[in-house]
């Protein structure tokens, strides 16, 4: 990337970062969960970001953040605002589309290094799936019928877990409760549906049953075993 492509990709995102904030801010957990998920953020930015508690502000640090860091990670992040799934959450998104298409032309160099990553990365893909499918099931996202069956299998301690293990607010939890105060069930299928949310690519069913199987909640973990086998099955 060229020092002109990288001053304009730095320059884009300070230009733009009212309106990001303003866009982003609604869902501001979801946005944090899906850079860290890229390794856009350092683990001390990424600690003090997830400790800010007013949208807004948490949005305007990740920001800040993230161009602090340079222009690979301001590249990152336009990537990620770009991708399918923030599209989807956040349609007033559409107008980044055009801006990085012509932020990228400006470095020809990269868009032709970005399409070999693309074939090696497919090929690793394809090499694991016939290989070793077992580390693949390890990166499948856990369905809403794992979720409603972790949901009956919690029981009275589900508040606790919510809390201690998936992190979930008690703000949150409270409206989750006041929302289906009629079946417990839901209840902790709501919380769970909200982590899910959360973590994005994250939230496979193999990163639950490691968080549900943490000393500290005494769990059982065969009641739990399910999350490691193919949701095929």
């Amino acid at each position: 990337m060229s020092d002109k492509t990288s001053d304009e990709l730095l320059l884009l995102l300070r230009r733009i970062k009212a309106q990001l904030i303003s866009i982003l801010s609604g869902q501001a957990d979801f946005v944090l969960q899906h850079a860290d998920s890229r390794s856009l953020l350092s683990p001390q930015g990424y600690r003090q970001i997830k400790s800010c508690r007013i949208p807004d502000e948490k949005m305007r640090d990740l920001l800040d953040h993230i161009i602090e860091r340079g222009p690979r990670a301001a590249q990152g992040l336009l990537e990620l605002l770009q991708g399918q799934e923030l599209q989807e959450t956040f349609p007033k998104l559409k107008f980044i589309k055009s801006i990085k298409v012509d932020i990228l032309c400006l470095g020809s160099e990269n868009k032709s290094r970005r399409k070999r990553p693309k074939q090696h990365t497919k090929t690793l893909e394809s090499h694991e799936e016939v290989v070793s499918p077992k580390r693949t099931l390890s990166s499948i996202l856990v369905t809403e019928k794992q979720l409603m069956s972790v949901a009956r299998a919690l029981g009275q301690s589900w508040k606790e877990v919510a809390i201690m293990a998936l992190e979930v607010p008690f703000v949150k939890l409270e409206q989750i409760v006041a929302d289906n105060s009629n079946c417990q069930v839901n209840q902790v299928f709501a919380a769970l549906r909200y982590w899910k949310n959360i973590n994005g690519n994250k939230a496979t069913a193999s990163y639950l049953h490691s968080l549900l199987s943490q000393q500290d909640l005494a769990l059982s973990q065969e009641a739990f075993s399910f999350l490691l086998e193919s949701p095929c099955k």
